[in-house]
C-alpha cells in the first residue's frame, strides 16, 4: 500500500505556515513525484479572510484579503508539468465551525465554483473537486450541502469527480486547541455504520470518492472502521480511498510528523481492508525533505525505503 495523493495545506488553520514561494513549491512537487504521488488536492481555496487565489467575488462579498500570489495557478502549472491530477478545494467561510450548520457554505461556493472553473478549467491537470466541508456524523445541512455543491461542481465542469474526506468521531477527535489528547464521548462502530449508511444514501450521485481520515481512532480499532467504510462505499458505488494522516495525534504538542511505524501499520490495515488508493494529510509539512520539521525529512527517508522494498 503506497501513498499516491496528498492534500496541499496552504491555507493553514492549526498547522504553522511554512512561508513557501514558487521556488519551494516547485521543489516540493519534485519530491512528491519521486515518492510516487500523482494526485494533489487543495485542502481549501480559502479560509475565512485568507485566500489561495485572487477571488474577485470573495474579496468583494466576504471582505477577504488579496493574496500576495496566485497559488492555485502555481499548483496547477506544477501539476500540469508533472502529469499530476489536481482537485480544487472549495472555500470555507468558517461559519460552519461557528454554528455547526453547513448550509452557510452553499451560497458562497456557488459563486466560487463558477469563478474557479472559468479561471483555471483550461488546465489539463484540473481533474476534480474537493468538497472541503469536514464532518464526522449527521451534521445539520451536511447532506444537502454535499449534494448541492457536488452537483454544481459536476454541472460546471462536465462531470468531473468530487471527493470528500470525513473524520471518525473517535477518542482522538479533539480540537487542536484542546489541552487533552483524547475524549470518552465517542461514536461506536455500529453508530458510525448506521449514520454513514444514511449519509451516503443522500449523496451517492453527487460524491464520487470518499477518503475517511484515519487518525481519530486507536490503531487497534482502525481495521474495523476501515472495513465498514469500504463496505458502505461499495454499497453506494462510491470509490473508497484512505486518508492516512502523516502527523501524530498521540503527542502532547499538536502536530508533529508521525512515527514511521504507525504510518506503516495504518497503510497495511487499509491494504487488508481492500483499499486501492491512499492519500495523506499531508506531504509538505509532515513528509517532505524540505519541511520545517526535521522529523519529516527522516520520515521521507523511511517511507522511500519502505516503498522500494
Amino acid at each position: 500500500m503506497q501513498i499516491t495523493g496528498t492534500f496541499l495545506d496552504e491555507i493553514s488553520h492549526d498547522i504553522p505556515h511554512q512561508n513557501w514561494g514558487e521556488k519551494e513549491w516547485a521543489q516540493d512537487f519534485e519530491h512528491m513525484k519521486k515518492a510516487g504521488i500523482n494526485t494533489v488536492i487543495l485542502i481549501r481555496s480559502g479560509y475565512r479572510k485568507f485566500l489561495t487565489y485572487p477571488s474577485a467575488y470573495l474579496m468583494d462579498k466576504h471582505n477577504c484579503f488579496a493574496p500576495p500570489i496566485d497559488l492555485v495557478s502555481v499548483f496547477l502549472t506544477l501539476a500540469d508539468k508533472h502529469g499530476m491530477l489536481f482537485y480544487f478545494g472549495l472555500y470555507d467561510s468558517g461559519l460552519y465551525w461557528d454554528t455547526n450548520d453547513m448550509t452557510h457554505e452553499i451560497l458562497a461556493n456557488q459563486f466560487v465554483v463558477e469563478e474557479a472553473w472559468k479561471q483555471y478549467g483550461h488546465h489539463p491537470s484540473f481533474k476534480g473537486w474537493y468538497l472541503s466541508m469536514e464532518i464526522s456524523r449527521k451534521t445539520k445541512g451536511a447532506v444537502a450541502a454535499f449534494a448541492t455543491l457536488g452537483q454544481l461542481c459536476k454541472d460546471m465542469s462536465g462531470g468531473l469527480q468530487t471527493l470528500i474526506s470525513p473524520w471518525i468521531d473517535g477518542p482522538k477527535a479533539v480540537a487542536a486547541s484542546s489541552a487533552v489528547l483524547k475524549k470518552t464521548d465517542v461514536v461506536t462502530l455500529k453508530e458510525h455504520e448506521e449514520e454513514w449508511d444514511e449519509i451516503f444514501s443522500g449523496i451517492s450521485r453527487q460524491v464520487d470518492i470518499v477518503a475517511f481520515q484515519d487518525g481519530h481512532v486507536e490503531l487497534s480499532d482502525l481495521q474495523g472502521y476501515l472495513e465498514v467504510n469500504k463496505r458502505l462505499a461499495d454499497k453506494y458505488g462510491i470509490k473508497a480511498w484512505t486518508n492516512t494522516e502523516s502527523f501524530d495525534r498521540d503527542m502532547p504538542i499538536k502536530f508533529f510528523p508521525i512515527k514511521f511505524e504507525k504510518l506503516k501499520l495504518k497503510l497495511e490495515a487499509a491494504a487488508r481492508a481492500g483499499y486501492e488508493e491512499a492519500i495523506t494529510f499531508e506531504f509538505s509539512h509532515f513528509m517532505s525533505p524540505q519541511s520545517a520539521y526535521v522529523q519529516a525529512h527522516h520520515l521521507y527517508n523511511r517511507y522511500m525505503e519502505y516503498i522500494k522494498r
